[in-house]
């Protein structure tokens, strides 16, 4: 995503001659915690040209080329998509499970929030707003997060194990680790030089031991930068 998010809009830009931004926002991906969540997100995507008033009907999103649902109901086709994956949640045959799937997405085209989202699935399984708000009056917290869709404890577990990680990487730092003793480890197992590492081989072990120190530098916390320089 990094890749279109620059690369292309550089190219865009000198191609057109045109300067700033290309795209409105930065990449969003968010970790679900269970199918009705899941589900509700395709829907809630695939209902935004609607929404949006690109288009006027759902027959015309089924035409509509910037959209997955087109290929989720067998109009239109992209070899990358994962349409099999979302329509396995409506019936296992083919015919049916789209059939399902397209009411799914009519029941949803009256919902008009915007906001259902918002918190990580904190609101949705709170129960509305209200409460959240009550939560608060009464001086009680829920963890959320807007990259984690569902419920409070599936929340609170998410982020516990991000930090657990992020401590586990600290203690490596703590202990000595960097650049230097990584590449020291992967060059011995590797069997190769560290000199080599600098070197832009195009097919051999010091390739795969350079992607291997740029790999773990990054889990280690590194920067990108830091970790080219190096190389």
């Amino acid at each position: 995503m990094r890749r279109v998010l620059t690369g292309y809009a550089v190219y865009f830009n000198h191609r057109h001659k045109r300067v700033g931004h290309l795209f409105q926002n930065r990449y969003r991906s968010i970790l679900c915690q269970k199918d009705a969540y899941f589900l509700e997100l395709v829907r809630y995507i695939h209902l935004n040209p609607l929404r949006a008033g690109i288009i006027k009907t759902v027959g015309e999103l089924e035409r509509y080329p910037w959209s997955g649902h087109g290929v989720l109901v067998g109009k239109n086709n992209n070899d990358w998509q994962a349409r099999d994956k979302v329509l396995q949640h409506f019936g296992f045959a083919h015919k049916k499970a789209i059939q399902a799937y397209r009411v799914f997405i009519e029941e949803g085209k009256e919902h008009r929030e915007n906001d259902q989202y918002e918190g990580g699935g904190l609101r949705r399984s709170a129960g509305g707003w209200e409460i959240i708000t009550g939560m608060k009056k009464a001086r009680e917290y829920w963890q959320s997060d807007e990259r984690i869709l569902g419920e409070g404890e599936f929340v609170e577990q998410v982020l516990q194990s991000a930090e657990a990680e992020e401590a586990g990487v600290g203690k490596l730092r703590r202990s000595g680790w960097d650049l230097e003793k990584i590449a020291g480890e992967i060059c011995k197992i590797m069997q190769v030089k560290k000199d080599d590492l600098r070197k832009k081989w195009r097919v051999s072990r010091a390739k795969k031991a350079r992607a291997l120190v740029a790999y773990w530098g990054k889990k280690l916390g590194i920067s990108g930068i830091e970790i080219s320089k190096y190389l």
